[in-house]
């Protein structure tokens, strides 16, 4: 593969890619790369951490990069998820390992690494420490998007650790490159900025794009914080998101009263799952129809798609349903491990229990 094929890859993973030139030149060393992202074990997993992460990892895993991931199970207590519960955060991260094994994730060239284990070594911490040091207190209150909260809350002291453990995990795990959602942008523009500081590498940043929910779109201004918010409330809202174990019932049932206005491309989230998820599991998306309707018809490509859907030659419904058959088709190997695995079964079963906190 050359180094423009894997620009190419990296390109279609990237919503925003800090900077091009120094990831080609990181590509072209030779060496031996390794990106990273990390998870909050918090709740049921929905298509975005599975079927749309896998899609991405896979693409650039297929560029000769390792891929790390970080199972934050610390992080989440620090963040309150699971009301603090780090037994049930831990178990809720192990089923996250089960739906990866599941979701076709190039498990080859992935490894697992829980936070539990990092915080074991005192250089973690000592490296936490001197990053907090880098910076004023206001300086770490500007990343709280990446915990899902605002600004304006009322942070805990835990909290606040949180950016300076989440810049440590980089350069703890070597990762080169740190490849998680736009919500996480502000904590790794500052891991950029303190990796020289403190001897170590400017780790260039790889932010996909963050999949919106399936309601209405809300009336903030800032898109950015709008799909993160979105996003972060899908486990405490069902309805706004398709959840791995969801059955073709259940699919079908969110995606009709999905947000999906006829000829409307932006703020799409159907269009979204169409460009994000389907055209990345395959290479044409089949909508069927009666003859009266337009008659079967096929897209190569998501651009054709979205060109005819903005010109209203396809029906929302129609969209729709095509969309359904696909993730229903695509969720099946992850249902059926839960299915006929014990320990899946029985994790699923466990914190299907929980209650979720925000």
């Amino acid at each position: 593969m050359t180094i423009d094929e894997k620009l190419h890859l990296f390109n279609q993973v990237g919503e925003e890619i800090i900077e091009r030139e120094e990831l080609k030149d990181l590509l072209s060393s030779g060496e031996q790369l390794y990106a990273y992202d990390g998870f909050e074990p918090s709740g049921q997993m929905h298509i975005a951490q599975a079927l749309m992460r896998a899609i991405n990892i896979n693409r650039i895993t297929s560029t000769g990069v390792k891929f790390k991931m970080l199972i934050g199970d610390w992080h989440a207590l620090a963040n309150n998820k699971l009301g603090g519960d780090l037994e049930k955060i831990k178990l809720v991260g192990q089923y996250f390992v089960e739906v990866w094994k599941a979701c076709g994730l190039d498990m080859k060239n992935i490894e697992f690494v829980w936070a539990s284990d990092l915080v074991k070594d005192d250089t973690y911490w000592m490296l936490v420490l001197k990053i907090a040091k880098t910076n004023g207190i206001k300086r770490f209150i500007r990343t709280a998007e990446i915990m899902g909260r605002d600004e304006s809350m009322d942070l805990s002291l835990a909290q606040l650790i949180y950016p300076a453990m989440q810049c440590a995990d980089i350069f703890t795990l070597g990762a080169r490159i740190t490849q998680l959602g736009m919500d996480q942008r502000k904590v790794n523009m500052l891991g950029r900025e303190v990796g020289p500081q403190l001897g170590f590498w400017k780790p260039v940043v790889v932010s996909h794009h963050m999949l919106l929910g399936l309601g209405t779109p809300t009336t903030q201004t800032d898109d950015k914080v709008k799909r993160t918010i979105e996003l972060k409330m899908s486990k405490s809202k069902p309805d706004s998101a398709i959840f791995v174990t969801d059955t073709y019932k259940d699919i079908d049932r969110k995606l009709r009263k999905a947000w999906c206005p006829e000829g409307g491309i932006s703020e799409n989230p159907i269009l979204e799952y169409c460009k994000y998820i389907v055209f990345g599991l395959h290479n044409s998306l089949t909508i069927e129809r009666n003859e009266e309707h337009g008659g079967v018809v096929t897209y190569d490509s998501y651009e054709a798609l979205e060109k005819e859907y903005a010109q209203k030659k396809i029906h929302p419904l129609d969209l729709k349903a095509a969309v359904t058959t696909v993730l229903d088709t695509a969720l099946e190997p992850i249902r059926s491990h839960f299915a006929t695995d014990d320990t899946a079964r029985n994790l699923l079963k466990q914190i299907q229990s929980f209650q979720v906190t925000r």
